[in-house]
């Protein structure tokens, strides 16, 4: 199935930067044996392909450990950012 960029993400240098992404997502999966996580509940949208690489290439110099601590804090991020985003959108009283 074909991926498709975020609509944020089109114009000159796209193709080149999810290429980079690709490699590099390769590269974490290959040092750290696990996918890589990154919140990006703040992120503005056009920004989101440039935080994810800049985020995943400055983690790859993480320790096992420090990679372990960081991916965990993201996940959390993560988890409350949709918790608030349900508790906002439930119906009182329900």
């Amino acid at each position: 199935m074909a991926q498709h960029a975020p609509s944020g993400s089109r114009g000159p240098g796209t193709l080149a930067a999810h290429t980079a992404l690709r490699a590099a997502h390769a590269a974490y999966e290959s040092k750290f044996g696990h996918v890589f996580v990154v919140c990006l509940d703040s992120v503005p949208h056009k920004e989101v392909l440039g935080h994810v690489l800049a985020a995943i290439r400055a983690r790859l110099d993480n320790d096992a450990e420090t990679e372990r601590e960081v991916a965990a804090e993201e996940l959390r991020r993560i988890a409350r950012g949709r918790l608030a985003h349900l508790a906002a959108t439930r119906p009182h009283g329900t």
